[in-house]
């Protein structure tokens, strides 16, 4: 890597929100390290995911521990909570949060850019098409970003990482299409909020992704359960 090259972190969770914005990434000029956690969820196939995913794109790969999902609290750590099948009403927040998350590995991602001199750190994040998780929001990113710029020595110099949320106000549909512009392999991401070898098709992320691959017209790409409840195949 020379000096002349621009760095980004991405992190990368495997799932089609994540992959898309490597590859927001890559096409924006940067050479990309993705950053995954492993940090108690019960689908760590998300990770396997990832991996294929980050060598797709040909980007470095980083997957820390950091078992956050150890104190409970959420459908994706704690197996004693159902992952919801029904949706959740408006205003309320899902029992699939998982507390602190997305500080955490924010502040993880800042502390990997500010190491190798990145530019950005790219967010799969977003705030329309998802159910009121408080860390998905743009006003929580702007007070983060204002963090990050008085917690690091780069952001003191007037050159700290830049918080970079492509899809935070797109819909799920528009990212299915940016997806498949960009040639992301949908078919290798992961978004299931339930680990076993194939996605349920019933739980909330199951269901907006295939609500939006279908309307993206390539039904093909949806899970088996939608193809048969939704479609009739």
């Amino acid at each position: 890597m020379t000096d002349t090259q621009k760095r980004a972190v991405v992190l990368l969770s495997g799932g089609l929100d994540s992959s898309t914005v490597l590859a927001m990434a890559i096409k924006d000029g940067y050479t990309c390290t993705a950053l995954s956690f492993r940090y108690g969820q019960r689908h760590t196939v998300e990770l396997e995911r990832a991996a294929k995913i980050a060598a797709h794109f040909g980007a470095d790969h980083r997957v820390i521990d950091i078992n956050i999902g150890s104190f409970g609290g959420s459908a994706l750590t704690d197996e004693s909570i159902t992952v919801p099948t029904e949706g959740t009403a408006d205003g309320v927040i899902p029992p699939t949060y998982v507390p602190g998350r997305n500080t955490v590995f924010i502040a993880v991602g800042l502390s990997l850019a500010e190491a190798i001199d990145a530019e950005r750190i790219y967010l799969g994040i977003n705030a329309v098409d998802y159910s009121g998780y408080p860390d998905c929001r743009p006003e929580y990113l702007a007070a983060f970003q204002t963090l990050a710029d008085l917690a690091t020595k780069a952001g003191l110099e007037g050159h700290g990482a830049i918080l970079t949320a492509p899809l935070a106000l797109m819909s799920k549909t528009d990212i299915v299409n940016a997806a498949l512009e960009l040639g992301v392999p949908i078919d290798l991401t992961w978004s299931c909020y339930q680990g076993g070898t194939e996605p349920c098709g019933v739980c909330d992320s199951c269901r907006i992704r295939d609500r939006a691959l279908i309307d993206a017209g390539h039904p093909e790409l949806a899970t088996a359960y939608a193809q048969i409840q939704l479609l009739g195949q």
